[in-house]
């Protein structure tokens, strides 16, 4: 008896020791934390912000995979024909029916003042008919979403967004001062698709304040139109080789609130080509004549 309860201690003792150095194994082998990099840093101090970053559009974004119990891939937000014991059934029965479906299953919502709902639904309704993306036009912040590559220097930064990268198929850049002046009373007066943007340091996080906007962009698909008024606050704070994006939208003309986005955690790419894109083809709209149908809802 005495001997099995040793016999039994010992099996266990040795199961404890190798799972442990299985698991420090594992560990050992995992990939090492991007945030826990040196973070580069300019000659004045400040976190050097340039490269190229993992940046997503600011619309909806693609689903994420994920396993069901069968351990069968299915997608967050399946198609809308799915029913609950139904297995594989996740891709898009109508690629634009199902986009617009599962796109507006975000939390999180801009809140309008009641007397702009009624176009909100209408916009929503006539998605194919409204959406500025539809007409080839700058998305504009934040539905373009994070830059793709960041340029600084020691008085400005320079922030490039891909052509398709936000939806748009154009190429754009924004020119940020970030010297910490204040907005020019003229440029604040202009209205454009990016609006007129200063910068300044809060420690190491980089706030860019954008003003000036036209009315001719939306905060993502479904509708959500935004005003002359809107003014868009954007926070860059580098750790490592990760960037935290964050963004507040301020309307008081037609928001009841302002709209927190939420905030997207970028990684440094650090492949030697990175960026070193083809000329993409220009947007090009062929189709916008040929939306006769709410198909797109």
């Amino acid at each position: 008896m005495t001997r099995r309860l040793l016999f039994a201690g010992l099996v266990a003792a040795l199961a404890v020791a190798a799972g442990s150095a299985a698991a420090q194994q594992t560990r050992s082998n995992a990939a090492p934390d991007p945030a826990a990099a040196p973070t580069p840093r300019m000659p004045d101090g400040k976190p050097d912000l340039s490269g190229i970053w993992a940046a997503g559009a600011g619309g909806g974004g693609p689903r994420e995979a994920i396993e069901d119990e069968r351990g069968n891939l299915v997608e967050e937000f399946p198609s809308r024909r799915c029913g609950p014991t139904q297995v594989s059934c996740g891709d898009y029965t109508n690629q634009s029916e199902d986009g617009e479906f599962t796109a507006r299953l975000n939390p999180n919502r801009p809140i309008y003042k009641p007397e702009h709902w009624d176009k909100v639904q209408e916009l929503d309704m006539w998605t194919n008919k409204y959406d500025p993306l539809f007409f080839c036009q700058p998305l504009g912040i934040p539905r373009a979403g994070a830059p793709t590559r960041i340029l600084q220097t020691a008085t400005d930064v320079v922030l490039l967004y891909t052509a398709g990268g936000g939806g748009s198929g154009n190429a754009e850049y924004r020119i940020v001062p970030t010297d910490g002046r204040p907005h020019d009373p003229e440029k604040s007066l202009d209205v454009t698709f990016w609006g007129h943007a200063v910068g300044r340091w809060e420690g190491d996080t980089l706030v860019v304040d954008s003003v000036g906007f036209n009315d001719l962009t939306w905060l993502d698909r479904g509708g959500y139109f935004t005003s002359d008024k809107k003014r868009v606050i954007e926070r860059f704070t580098r750790k490592g080789n990760t960037l935290l994006y964050e963004v507040t939208v301020e309307d008081p003309e037609v928001l009841a609130q302002p709209w927190v986005m939420a905030p997207r955690t970028l990684r440094l790419n650090t492949a030697k080509d990175a960026g070193l894109l083809p000329e993409a083809v220009p947007c090009r709209d062929y189709d916008h004549a040929n939306m006769v149908t709410q198909i797109r809802h």
